[in-house]
């Protein structure tokens, strides 16, 4: 009896613990999003505090007709899709290169990669920027496109490079018997069975590709040309903040990738754990 009193205990505490950091995780999001169905009256009222009362969407509607809010979400839709892909397919190939074949150089690149990936945006973005204008993409989405790779790949390359290589090399060697050649046998069977890994890693990337700032900031001057994070900067002004309609861009940029990885939850779970296991 003393035993299972411990037991019950220790998961009532650990329930307790969960449900804290829980509500200390959940908590911005819910202040977030009441504050954005709230009037600027509202906000600086202490009545209405945890709660819109009345309930408004004149947030949302100012915010969708009177900005450049819509095209701004295009912008980034845009940037954050075509750069993950591009990251994604190029990452893949490298990832699978590194795991698999033998050549010299190969343990020099595996740690190049990692450490490419480690070096801070904030270090690169200016011999970057000059490259950027010399090709003749400066104030474009194509910009971005090209730029951000070059910190999504090395992410996307490293997540991957475990996850090939805990699948068997006979797989390969057993195609590549049977006429297959290397690639036909990286295509039609090592592909299929990464499938998890790669979508893990192409959700991170366009994660890191839509919430990206600085290059968004620097490489792009046209106030059309903005994404979502440097456009609901412009809601700031000196120390006047626009917090309704922060809000209310913070939570419509928010829900794709809350439905996205609510929608791909399991296939993320299986892609981050699975290559973590040789065999």
């Amino acid at each position: 009896m003393k035993r299972e009193a411990i037991e019950r205990l220790q998961t009532t505490v650990a329930y307790v613990v969960l449900g804290f950091l829980l509500l200390l995780v959940l908590f911005p999001f819910y202040w977030m999003t009441i504050t954005s169905f709230k009037t600027e009256d509202q906000m600086r009222s202490l009545v209405s505090m945890f709660w819109p009362a009345p309930f408004v969407v004149e947030n949302y509607t100012q915010l969708l007709t009177k900005t450049d809010f819509a095209i701004w979400y295009r912008n980034s839709a845009a940037v954050a899709i075509s750069s993950t892909l591009v990251a994604t397919a190029i990452g893949t190939i490298g990832a699978y290169a590194l795991a698999r074949l033998r050549f010299l150089g190969r343990a020099f690149l595996s740690s190049a990669t990692l450490i490419t990936y480690l070096v801070p945006p904030s270090i690169l973005f200016i011999p970057l920027y000059a490259q950027i204008r010399t090709m003749g993409l400066a104030d474009s989405l194509a910009g971005l496109i090209a730029a951000y790779p070059s910190f999504t790949v090395p992410f996307v390359t490293w997540l991957l490079m475990g996850y090939f290589g805990s699948i068997p090399e006979e797989l390969e060697e057993a195609a590549m018997i049977d006429g297959a050649t290397r690639f036909g046998a990286f295509r039609r069977i090592i592909l299929p069975l990464a499938a998890p890994g790669v979508l893990a890693a192409g959700l991170f990337a366009f994660t890191q590709a839509w919430n990206e700032f600085l290059y968004a900031l620097v490489f792009i001057s046209d106030v059309k040309q903005r994404t979502l994070p440097v456009g609901l900067s412009t809601f700031i002004t000196g120390d006047v903040y626009g917090w309704g309609y922060l809000m209310a861009g913070a939570v419509l940029t928010t829900l794709p990738v809350i439905v996205v990885y609510t929608y791909l939850q399991r296939y993320m779970v299986e892609g981050l754990t699975a290559g973590s296991v040789k065999g």
